[in-house]
């Protein structure tokens, strides 16, 4: 799996690089830019992009822009954000195109290597993948909207967990229910949230979180 990396802090930029390559990616450019970013997206087309937020020389949002920049001309080339903190407006712009293939995730995170690298590999399958911070700060935003209201606790963590990026099957393992039940609760959630029902899970998250973040 070939990957572009974006990270203007040489020790962290140099750690993902060995981290991919002990995993069998192929790291075909390595940049700490935003500019150098679009560039490398656009010639190498990787199978996935790993990009921190912020990037020189604005050190505002410039990884984000330069990575919606280049899936407006790329639709659904595979992004995962690396952020320091949770910022629900990344998170939302992010998936404004509703494209699926796309990750947000906490910095810490890299550091459970094993879960990380599992996460790159659904974002580049086209999963949408959300950090379980970013989930539970939108969750709490909107727990006073009434469609939220109306969700059993068993329903709103399944919503949590499907915005997660989780398939039917993890889900059912994680809450030690079968799938059919999974299933039952995901038909509750989209019927009391008013969300058309989709059989592509990525389309069924970004419906979600469209929502939340509405």
């Amino acid at each position: 799996m070939r990957v572009v990396i974006a990270e203007d802090l040489a020790l962290l930029r140099d750690g993902l690089i060995r981290i991919f390559r002990a995993y069998g990616f192929e790291v075909v450019e390595a940049v700490d830019n935003g500019p150098s970013l679009v560039r490398a997206l656009s010639t190498h087309r990787p199978d996935v992009a790993v990009v921190d937020v912020r990037l020189p020389p604005t050190f505002t949002d410039e990884g984000l822009r330069a990575a919606i920049d280049v899936r407006a001309r790329i639709p659904g080339l595979p992004v995962l954000m690396l952020s320091q903190y949770v910022e629900q407006l990344y998170a939302r712009e992010l998936m404004s195109d509703r494209a699926g293939a796309v990750g947000y995730l906490l910095k810490d995170r890299v550091s459970h290597v094993d879960e990380f690298i599992d996460t790159v590999r659904r974002v580049a399958a086209g999963a949408t993948v959300m950090d379980p911070e970013v989930v539970a700060s939108l969750l709490a935003r909107h727990d006073g909207d009434e469609p939220l209201r109306a969700l059993t606790p068993r329903e709103r963590e399944v919503l949590a967990l499907m915005a997660e990026g989780r398939s039917n099957a993890a889900i059912a393992a994680r809450m030690f229910v079968t799938e059919k039940a999974v299933s039952k609760h995901s038909n509750n959630i989209f019927t009391k949230l008013g969300l058309q029902q989709s059989e592509e899970d990525n389309r069924r998250v970004l419906a979600v979180l469209a929502y939340l973040q509405a």
